[in-house]
């Protein structure tokens, strides 16, 4: 059938392929217009990003200053505590050092004292025969041998007249060639016998001598207190 226009009309035709750009058009824009409005866009996207990143950074760099603010006082600590124990160590050093100086000190002043006191107790005899009898009288309480002052006196100068150097050239000991000798005139093998120790071993020495005759008479007659004539 043909068609036919109206005189003073136009009439487009739209044909189908025109209809379907048409609305691939309509269809992109309102696709565009969509995206640009999207918090997920790219711009959106990129506007988010600029305004978290930040905070995130910023909240970052916080945690990181109040960590390294924490190992710097823990340090601080540590240090403090090594120094104090260091320093206590040091006067705990120092006060053992001075307390045992002070006790070597007062060790030292007390043997001083004891020598003292035990130099100011010797006995200072006189060299003469009351010192020789003083001296012998000493050596034999503290040995245990029996014996007075009256009892040794009388017997030396019975025996010697208080010569330590006497010796008797004419009894029967002198004829053997043992004479008798000293203060209380001792044959050299009874001085040898009843030598008493911590004395000389000469037996001219007058101490020695006295001390092994009094030992001697001690043993034979009780004490030289007995002996009242030749023994």
């Amino acid at each position: 059938m043909s068609q036919h226009t109206t005189p003073g009309h136009s009439r487009s035709t739209v044909t189908k392929a025109q209809k379907f750009s048409i609305a691939g058009v309509a269809t992109l824009g309102a696709a565009a217009l969509a995206f640009s409005l999207v918090p997920g866009s790219s711009e959106a996207g990129t506007q988010a990003t600029a305004d978290v990143a930040p905070v995130a950074f910023a909240a970052s760099t916080s945690a990181q200053q109040t960590v390294h603010a924490s190992v710097t006082k823990q340090q601080s600590n540590a240090d403090k505590q090594a120094k104090d124990a260091a320093a206590k160590a040091a006067a705990d050093k120092k006060a053992a050092d001075e307390a045992a100086a002070k006790k070597k000190a007062e060790d030292e002043r007390k043997v001083k004292e004891a020598a003292s006191r035990a130099a100011a107790r010797k006995p200072v005899y006189a060299n003469n025969l009351d010192g020789w009898i003083r001296q012998s009288l000493d050596i034999m309480k503290a040995k245990g041998i029996p014996g007075s002052y009256e009892g040794l006196h009388r017997n030396i100068m019975r025996e010697s007249t208080g010569n330590p150097n006497a010796q008797n050239g004419w009894d029967v000991n002198a004829q053997n060639g043992t004479p008798s000798i000293g203060l209380l005139q001792v044959i050299q093998p009874t001085f040898n016998a009843y030598h008493v120790e911590g004395t000389s071993t000469n037996i001219y020495d007058p101490v020695a001598n006295i001390t092994a005759a009094a030992n001697y008479a001690a043993d034979k007659y009780g004490s030289m207190d007995n002996v009242n004539g030749a023994y």
